[in-house]
This record gives structure tokens, sequence and C-alpha cells, in this order.
């Protein structure tokens, strides 16, 4: 299955607690053959940015974020695409890769 994020739109519809993404977080996806690269904020976050790859169902990407309190926040993350409902989902995989280097795993849905 292969399927096209460029110029969809996703919202967080569940996260790990140690993660600062929320419902308020809009994330804007852009794709260009297996390349894929996003710019998000709200709630927490002020604003962020990944960079990917894609392999068919599968996203291999690196975030970047500044958040309210003015720390800036990295990160990497492994994505299953999915659509349920109609709808694209990303499952998402993550770890920090600053401050304690917790992981974690979220769900974005097309919005």
């Amino acid at each position: 299955m292969k399927i096209n994020l460029n110029d969809k739109k996703f919202k967080s519809i569940d996260n790990s607690p140690n993660g600062e993404v929320d419902s308020q977080t809009i994330f804007h996806y852009r794709q260009n053959d297996d390349l894929v690269w996003a710019t998000y904020c709200g709630g927490r976050i002020k604003l962020g940015t990944l960079i990917g790859k894609t392999n068919r169902n599968k996203i291999e990407l690196f975030y970047q974020q500044l958040n309210l309190n003015d720390e800036f926040l990295t990160g990497c993350c492994d994505t299953l695409i999915s659509i349920k409902n109609g709808k694209i989902r990303l499952n998402e995989h993550w770890q920090w890769t600053c401050k304690d280097f917790s992981k974690g795993t979220s769900l974005l849905e097309e919005i």
C-alpha cells in the first residue's frame, strides 16, 4: 500500500505522557517521491519541523521543535501508515534524542 501524504493535515488522537504533542497540535505534511517533511504547531508546541523518508507504508523520520517553555527538543520516529474509516492514520514509535532519551507512542489522524 502506497499512500501519498502531500498536503495532508493531521492531529494527535493519542500520545504517551512523556510526549508534548496533543490534540491542539496540527501537522501539515508534504511529500515528493520518498521524501516526506512537515511543519507542526499548536498546543505546547510553538513550531516543529520533521524530515523523513518513506518506504511503502512506513516512514523513518527525525524531528525538532521549540515548545512554549522556549526549549529546543529533538527526536526520531518510526511510523506505520494505515487507513481507518477512510482517514489516514500515522502510528508512531518515537524517542527523544535529548533530555531523558525516553520513548513513546502516538497516533495521528488525518483531518
